[in-house]
């Protein structure tokens, strides 16, 4: 039993040391040890507020992000609308300045035939002319071979010429 109780004098001993310790802790450690709480405590305080201001701010910049992704998708699909509307009118106004473009083009080239088969009717013309001249040139001699014949035909020439030129 003596284990369990122990002897006045320990007893008395073990509280004064008890408070000797108590009173040099007291003095000397007690306060930076409390001021060492109080700033850890403080500390923990500050750095809970600043996260809960970061995870605000996080959301906030989140928000913003999705914000500004959207935007920019809108931006995109507004780019990738008007490229194709200039796309789209690049593509008529070639069209179309093609369609001017072959217009003239046949235009001309039919101009240009008309032009050669005019010129081609003409020379034909003249050559048949010429050829009928020769002809009639070389029937006339043969048939007005004598003078009289020839001075017979010259005035039935005339002759028409004036029925002609009265009427």
């Amino acid at each position: 039993m003596e284990l369990l109780l122990p002897a006045l004098g320990y007893f008395v001993w073990t509280l004064v040391a008890f408070l000797i310790v108590f009173f040099i802790l007291k003095k000397f450690a007690w306060k930076p040890i409390l001021t060492a709480l109080s700033e850890r405590e403080k500390n923990i305080a500050d750095s809970i507020a600043t996260a809960e201001r970061v995870k605000v701010e996080m959301a906030q910049m989140k928000s913003e992000n999705e914000a500004l992704m959207q935007q920019a998708r809108e931006e995109r699909s507004q780019m990738m609308r008007e490229a194709k509307e200039i796309r789209d009118r690049m593509i008529n106004e070639a069209k179309d300045q093609a369609k001017l473009e072959a217009g003239k083009i046949l235009t001309d080239a039919q101009a240009s035939i008309e032009q050669q088969k005019n010129a081609a009717l003409t020379d034909m013309k003249n050559s048949i002319g010429n050829m009928v001249i020769e002809v009639t040139e070389k029937v006339i001699r043969r048939e007005l071979a004598s003078k009289a014949e020839q001075e017979n035909y010259i005035r039935t020439l005339a002759n028409e010429l004036g029925t002609t030129a009265r009427n």
